[in-house]
């Protein structure tokens, strides 16, 4: 999947996705090392998939503390 795809689903989604993508790799490794693997491009693509995953969802995250930390001086400032 594209980024674009991944950033228009919720948070519940991309965890679960993250989830299932991992397994894969794991899988797709196992297959590597006991040589059943047709194509080794899959991990390379699987990998791909994990750090974008991650990318977005620390985006997320970064973005929520921002926000939050920007709220906490806005309260500061109006003397609350």
């Amino acid at each position: 999947m594209k980024a674009s795809e991944y950033r228009q689903m919720s948070d519940e989604q991309l965890d679960l996705t993250l989830k299932d993508v991992v397994k894969n790799l794991f899988h797709l490794r196992f297959q590597s090392a006991t040589d059943r693997l047709e194509t080794p491009s899959e991990i390379v693509k699987a990998k791909r998939d994990v750090a974008r995953l991650k990318t977005i969802v620390r985006e997320r995250q970064r973005q929520a503390e921002s926000q939050s930390e920007s709220a906490k001086q806005a309260q500061v400032a109006q003397g609350v």
